[in-house]
């Protein structure tokens, strides 16, 4: 299989991390331990049978908020001995202090890293100039290329058009792993900047693309990885109704998928399928009954079937 990838990602990459990146689930042991093994297996699955051109480790699909730092450092090196030759390793290091954040990316680069997944701090909800003078703390410290995580949802605060332009500037911060939700923000950005966006919301990717977006960092790609890269591709090849085929078909699983949070139902479909990914650690819980039959039932729709 090949991949369309630099050696290290860089500014002058039209796509600095490929197109298909998916944020994987950190795999652990019956007893809630970090499944090492699982997660070289899983890695491994996702780069070579669904396409996989980059994995994001240590985002919030990958538990973030419940794994140690030290846990955090151990699943990059094995996953980067695993893979690392022939996808790139995103570690997620973002956090609401940045000089844990500033921390936890010197750690992920001497772990191999190849870049860094960076999300709005969350919660204390820093104003723009906070925002910006926290990116680029990070990138100052960093040797390696950041893509900027905007999903205010979940952290309580948007990133600016401005500052996402002004964070451009900056010549480590090269992507955006865009989850908005506002594709007129983004084409904004995208005007204004050279900056690479990456649909962070499985749903909007073909709408992401039209935009000007190269890719997508997604959840139900665990699941529709080789799919959804044949949608970008049919989609750059000029091939729009081949496109909009595959969103449309791909559509109930690409939404199914955060029925409950994403991260539960993701481990639930692994294990139907017999590939690493055991219990999620409190406080999340995991997948009902019921929600492993719906589950089953959207991957029906999406023509990707679980076993029985």
């Amino acid at each position: 299989m090949t991949h369309d990838l630099p050696a290290v990602p860089n500014r002058g990459a039209s796509r600095p991390f490929g197109r298909l990146i998916t944020a994987m689930v950190t795999p652990f042991t019956a007893d809630g331990a970090l499944d090492l093994d699982g997660a070289v297996r899983l890695a491994s699955h996702l780069v070579d049978e669904q396409g996989n051109d980059a994995l994001v480790l240590n985002g919030t699909t990958g538990e973030s908020p419940t794994t140690t730092d030290a846990e955090k450092e151990t699943l990059i090196r094995v996953v980067v001995e695993a893979v690392g030759d022939r996808a790139r390793i995103v570690a997620g290091v973002g956090t609401n202090d940045t000089r844990h954040t500033v921390e936890l990316a010197a750690q992920a680069e001497k772990a191999g890293a190849h870049g860094l997944l960076v999300v709005t701090p969350y919660y204390n909800k820093p104003p723009q100039a906070g925002l910006l003078r926290h990116f680029t703390a990070v990138a100052d410290a960093s040797g390696l290329p950041i893509m900027v995580y905007d999903i205010p949802h979940r952290t309580g605060t948007a990133i600016a058009t401005d500052t996402l332009v002004k964070m451009a500037e900056h010549g480590r911060i090269v992507a955006v792993k865009d989850a908005k939700g506002d594709l007129t923000a983004t084409s904004w950005v995208l005007a204004r900047s050279d900056l690479a966006f990456y649909c962070g919301e499985d749903a909007l990717t073909l709408p992401a693309l039209a935009v000007g977006s190269v890719g997508v960092v997604g959840t139900s790609t665990h699941f529709t990885g080789a799919q959804t890269k044949q949608l970008i591709e049919a989609f750059e090849a000029g091939d729009l109704a081949t496109a909009l085929t595959l969103h449309r078909r791909l559509l109930p699983l690409f939404t199914g998928i955060f029925r409950s949070q994403g991260v539960i139902l993701v481990k639930a479909g692994l294990a139907a399928k017999g590939l690493p990914a055991g219990p999620v650690r409190p406080p999340l819980v995991d997948a009902t009954g019921d929600e492993l039959a719906q589950l089953r039932a959207d991957c029906a729709a999406a023509g990707l079937p679980l076993p029985e």
